[in-house]
């Protein structure tokens, strides 16, 4: 994401400032963030679930250092150098540091083939279905648009839940799924205060299971206050957002 500097608080606040404030010694895995993106929450969380040690390090938006760009020529986050090799793309990130830290419980995918299997199923759900709708839906300047963009949103969260076991997506195992899912979870509200969503009409058991997401510890760590995320989603409820995710669902294009 990318939004002008007058417009874009320069670091995590409340508890996720605490949280960075706990991780700012060197480590093998250093972790380059952005406190306000969904994508990045996302590897975040998996480092806070895991216990994993890290380094946190905020790249501005506007002002990437060079190194940043030659460890991850497309100068998005999150990204990772572990051993003075770099990685990028949330998901890859999650995968990577579940394989690099076996020790490391909780472990984000199950030992079963099948149901590791089906989680990337419904990860890949998630990427396809539910990221792209949430992004349109609060983009929408039409009431038509906005109706239609809310309504495959309600499908696509629907059909996700209807999968879930409970407590979380596997059962008794807070997983990938989970974590891919949780930070538009998170987000929700924007569309609730803006675009007339509400979490009770997906059905399925997704308002409780949105509930459970937004107080799992994990995602408490590293949600910043409120009030700066406002601050950033105003763009894109004005569809002025020039984050690559918003320009993608302008364009009517895939997520990069």
């Amino acid at each position: 994401m990318a939004v002008p500097d007058a417009q874009i608080h320069e670091h995590a606040t409340g508890v996720a400032l605490k949280t960075v404030e706990a991780h700012s010694e060197p480590q093998d895995l250093v972790f380059y963030s952005g406190w306000f993106c969904p994508f990045v929450q996302r590897t975040w969380i998996t480092l806070e679930e895991k216990k994993v040690p890290y380094q946190y390090k905020e790249v501005n938006p506007y002002r990437k250092e060079e190194h940043f760009l030659a460890i991850n020529p497309k100068g998005l986050v999150p990204a990772i150098e572990y051993k003075s090799k770099a990685l990028y793309e949330s998901l890859v990130l999650c995968e990577f540091i579940e394989d690099a830290y076996p020790d490391h419980a909780p472990h984000i995918l199950p030992s079963d083939p099948f149901e590791r299997a089906r989680a990337r199923l419904w990860v890949d759900h998630i990427t396809k279905a539910v990221i792209p709708t949430y992004f349109r839906l609060i983009q929408s300047q039409e009431a038509d648009k906005q109706d239609e963009a809310r309504n495959a949103l309600y499908k696509a969260l629907s059909e996700l839940s209807k999968e879930a076991k409970g407590p979380w997506f596997l059962g008794e195992q807070f997983s990938l799924v989970d974590i891919a899912v949780a930070p538009w979870a998170l987000r929700d509200y924007i569309a609730s205060e803006n675009r007339g969503y509400r979490r009770e009409a997906v059905g399925n058991g997704w308002k409780e299971w949105a509930e459970r997401l937004e107080t799992r510890e994990s995602v408490v760590n590293t949600t910043s206050e409120k009030e700066y995320y406002a601050e950033i989603y105003g763009r894109y409820l004005r569809d002025e957002a020039q984050s690559e995710a918003a320009k993608a669902i302008r364009d009517g294009k895939v997520i990069p």
